[in-house]
């Protein structure tokens, strides 16, 4: 399906507006039962045409998160949720692949209660027949390097889609330049996560010694589920954590510590934690804000009359409860070791992570690094870092990295969970840095 147009919103109204570079989109059976939508933009560069860019993929968090719509709209598309085009599009850089990932998200769906997945070996299996027909079907791009970039869960998603795909390749079985995976405040070791926000917290002046000793208190007991492998115990209570974190905060944002939640949101959540089951409090607390009314309207409405493929009884999101709900039990489980399985592989593997980010804070993603096997770390760690100046501001600090064989890792500063959207130009910078590393 390609379409030369986009649907604006203006005045009510809708208008058709040029557009420069094409786009394309459709949906593969993954399993009987379960489909999975993607939505492709070439790239639309004025020094080179989209076979001569690479290819990224881009995978939202949650579980239940949507690509097609919050990473497309609020982070790295051409278009705004406004329907105004983005200074820091990263299609102007690479042609840019969303997948609403896993089934059920987004315009994702499945036919019935069983088809969901459970967890990531799933999420990659299906991923893997997603790639296969979407090489096979648009072969031009085979031979350009492919990245994958992920947000959130969908860095816990993407690194063991990245391990299959790499397995795949050296089998025959999917035909493409697998050129490296980017983990952007990543869920890779969910327990460094939680043990560290009391601490992060602290040194922040957004917690007092009470409030330290309380959230410390409720990490220990996710500790303890985790190690005695009680996984849907663990998310149960790192959903606890969160409901300290704040009642002791006042209502610290969890994706910018800057910002605060509001205080309808605030009182809600404190109000009615003992009465909503997990996955109904969880949308709220971080699929929500990813589906806001907004997105969802446009989503819904010139959106889905856009794309004209949509079926009828699929509502962009409805099924993001049951997504998460689905992967609690898979939701504390650590992927470090498959980090691990990559590096030794020879993949390339990027992490980057945003200062004022909390529930994946940058203390807990150095943590599970330093956990890494891989011969390269010694060397890693020998390193100092190298200053980036803010893209917008000339002389300024705007992030920090390290590069050490193929292994990078990015500190972006005055940026939350959402890099692209807290700061576009640095995050189009570190795009560009990494897929011409090669």
């Amino acid at each position: 399906f390609f379409n030369f147009n986009y649907l604006c919103l203006q005045s009510k109204c809708l208008l058709l507006c040029p557009l420069a570079g094409k786009e394309a989109w459709n949906y593969v059976e993954v399993r009987d039962g379960a489909h999975m939508f993607w939505w492709l933009y070439y790239a639309d560069s004025q020094s080179a045409g989209y076979k001569d860019l690479p290819l990224v993929m881009w995978l939202q968090g949650g579980p239940g998160g949507s690509g097609s719509g919050f990473g497309n709209f609020d982070e790295i598309g051409p278009l705004n949720k406004d329907l105004e085009p983005r200074k820091t599009s990263w299609v102007q850089a690479a042609s840019v692949l969303f997948v609403d990932n896993p089934v059920g998200t987004g315009f994702s769906y499945t036919d019935r209660p069983d088809a969901y997945a459970t967890n990531v070996a799933t999420v990659a299996s299906d991923m893997l027949v997603l790639l296969k027909h979407f090489f096979t079907e648009r072969a031009e791009f085979q031979g350009v390097p492919f990245y994958i970039f992920s947000e959130s869960y969908g860095g816990k998603m993407a690194a063991a889609i990245s391990l299959e795909l790499t397995k795949a390749i050296a089998q025959g079985t999917v035909k493409c330049n697998f050129a490296g995976v980017a983990l952007g405040d990543s869920w890779i070791s969910p327990l460094d996560s939680v043990m560290t926000w009391g601490p992060y917290l602290y040194t922040t002046s957004l917690l007092d010694d009470y409030g330290l000793a309380e959230v410390s208190s409720a990490a220990e007991a996710v500790k303890k589920a985790v190690e005695q492998q009680q996984f849907v115990k663990a998310t149960e209570l790192w959903s606890v954590v969160e409901t300290v974190v704040e009642q002791n905060t006042n209502g610290v944002n969890f994706y910018n510590i800057l910002t605060q939640e509001p205080d309808d949101k605030l009182r809600f959540t404190l109000c009615f934690f003992f009465f909503l089951p997990l996955p109904a409090l969880q949308t709220r607390r971080h699929i929500r804000p990813l589906h806001s009314q907004s997105l969802s309207e446009l989503m819904n409405g010139p959106i889905r009359k856009k794309l004209g493929i949509i079926p009828q009884n699929v509502t962009w999101g409805g099924q993001a409860e049951e997504v998460f709900s689905n992967m609690a039990g898979d939701f504390m489980r650590p992927v470090v070791d498959i980090v691990d399985q990559l590096l030794t592989a020879g993949v390339n593997v990027t992490v980057y992570n945003g200062q004022l980010d909390l529930i994946v804070d940058t203390m807990g993603q150095e943590l599970w690094v330093k956990q890494l096997k891989w011969d390269g770390l010694s060397g890693f760690n020998k390193l100092r870092w190298t200053a980036l100046d803010d893209p917008t501001s000339p002389g300024v600090t705007g992030a920090f990295y390290k590069t050490y064989k193929n292994f990078s890792f990015y500190w972006i500063l005055k940026a939350g969970h959402m890099i692209p959207s807290d700061q576009g130009p640095m995050a189009l910078q570190m795009l560009k840095m990494i897929i011409q590393q090669d």
